[in-house]
């Protein structure tokens, strides 16, 4: 009893430590999820937020000019949009410099123009070309005025950050499966001349493989359930100390991050478990010894 004991304590802490290192590597994955997901949600926001302005002819009227906003609010890359006329203009140039210039000039210097935000799957160098190309061709608007470089700028620094965090994620994925892999080795390792014995006595590899399987598959369970408390955990107080992060960090970002995480928590400790499983099936009786 006492040697059982003993075993089955070993066997425990062995499922314990793996459990907490397959967690821990999880968190990191998780945190990469997280901040790409992120990334790209900040992306948009700056996308979204850049304003494109359509400056009009002079001979369009008002009522032409509302009604040419009403037909690019109904455009599919239309995210905001606003008309504002000549006289509005002049209001706040007189506002804001104190001079009012029909006062020498007998009228208006300035246009009427659209203030338009894109939807950030359209603010892009491509998509601007073709929009840029609809909207001259409609007629009455004589030049088109936003922040090209900005708009250039954003979305270098999102593909390098991306293809960052892409190439650490897969070095991470490859350190981790190789850690968990000799961890679950070791584990499967004492097991190895009961997995004969029970070839011996005929039993398939299916049968001999299927506890051990199960077993990994509670590990991935384990470890991505503990790794996603800890993450949310990690949110929790993101959100309590600055909570315009949520707008960043949105429930769909949480979703996915922990949907990841799951994934390949259950990835790895199953796929591990089946090549350290099946390196000891495969071996003859006299290999036991040597290994």
């Amino acid at each position: 009893m006492n040697k059982k004991s003993k075993k089955g304590r070993r066997g425990g802490i062995r499922i314990a430590t793996l459990c907490l290192s397959t967690s821990m590597v999880l968190v990191v994955l998780g945190l990469i999820a997280l901040s790409m997901l992120s990334a790209r949600n900040i992306s948009n926001s700056v996308k979204e937020n850049m304003t494109v302005s359509l400056l009009l002819e002079d001979s369009m009227t008002v009522n032409q000019g509302h009604l040419f906003t009403k037909t690019l609010y109904h455009r599919p890359y239309t995210n905001g949009i606003d008309y504002i006329g000549k006289d509005e203009v002049l209001k706040e140039h007189i506002k804001t410099i104190g001079v009012d210039p029909t006062e020498f000039l007998d009228e208006n210097p300035f246009t009427s123009s659209i203030e338009l935000t894109l939807k950030a799957d359209y603010a892009n160098a491509d998509s601007l070309k073709w929009i840029e190309k609809e909207w001259k061709a409609s007629g009455g608007v004589t030049d088109i005025i936003y922040q090209q470089e900005m708009l250039n700028m954003v979305n270098d620094n999102i593909k390098r950050i991306s293809l960052v965090l892409i190439i650490i994620a897969v070095i991470l994925l490859i350190v981790i499966f190789s850690l968990i892999n000799s961890t679950i080795r070791l584990g499967v390792y004492s097991q190895r001349f009961k997995m004969h014995t029970m070839k011996l006595v005929g039993a398939t590899y299916g049968f001999i493989r299927r506890p051990y399987m199960l077993r990994m598959l509670l590990v991935g369970v384990i470890s991505s359930v503990a790794a996603c408390v800890v993450l949310g955990i990690g949110v929790w107080l993101l959100f309590d100390f600055e909570p315009e992060a949520m707008t960043i960090v949105t429930p769909q970002v949480l979703a996915i991050t922990a949907l990841v995480v799951v994934v390949c928590g259950l990835i790895i400790t199953t796929t591990c478990g089946f090549i350290s499983i099946n390196r000891f099936l495969r071996m003859k009786a006299r290999d036991l010894y040597r290994y």
